[in-house]
């Protein structure tokens, strides 16, 4: 009995710009499967190997700031220099690299400051394993949840306590409540958070 055209997908049967017509479909839908397997397979290899330092250590607050948390990783100072210890000063964390650090809050928030001459006062402490005074730090800010003349900031001078050695110490006014981004420049490194100030 001689083959039919009624057999199916089998070749058997087909002419050949029928075969030629299937495999371009097959050619396509095995391309479209690679493709998407593909894809796949480059997002579980960058989720792999993603460094846990760069875990986002930013959440937002129940009004929308988005304030530095304590990273997934946590930050640990190389000694020396100083601080004197790795454990930071109590109540908060080290947030940053070995080229610039700083203690900061879990809560993300600066509460109580003293306001004087139209501005909350802050003095923030920063390290760094390559401090030099010829190039000293700077810091910048800007509110980011409404608008704000920037922070001024004094120049940076040296400190020292018991319990965090010897460190950078820099005073900011800030002129008023709100989300505010914070930024420490040293030697083109620069290292960035946010707190909420009220």
């Amino acid at each position: 009995m001689e083959p039919t055209s009624d057999v199916g997908c089998s070749s058997f049967g087909m002419g050949a710009s029928q075969r030629s017509a299937v495999a371009r479909d097959w050619r396509w839908l095995t391309l479209v499967v690679v493709l998407l397997l593909a894809s796949c397979g480059r997002a579980a290899d960058r989720e792999a190997t993603a460094p846990a330092a760069t875990a986002s250590a930013s959440a937002a607050d129940p009004d929308g700031c988005p304030i530095t948390r304590p990273p997934s990783r946590p930050f640990v100072p190389p000694v020396p220099p100083a601080p004197r210890s790795a454990s930071p000063p109590a109540d908060e964390f080290w947030y940053g690299t070995q080229a610039l650090w700083t203690a900061l809050r879990p809560d993300g928030t600066w509460n109580g400051l003293p306001y004087q001459d139209g501005a909350y006062t802050q003095k923030v402490f920063w390290w760094s394993r390559d401090y030099k005074w010829e190039s000293p730090l700077t810091v910048t800010g800007m509110r980011i949840d409404g608008a704000a003349p920037p922070l001024r900031s004094s120049a940076a001078t040296n400190a020292f306590a018991e319990d965090i050695g010897s460190s950078i110490l820099v005073g900011v006014e800030i002129p008023a409540a709100g989300c505010w981004e914070i930024t420490g420049h040293l030697r083109g490194a620069t290292l960035s958070f946010v707190v909420r100030v009220g």
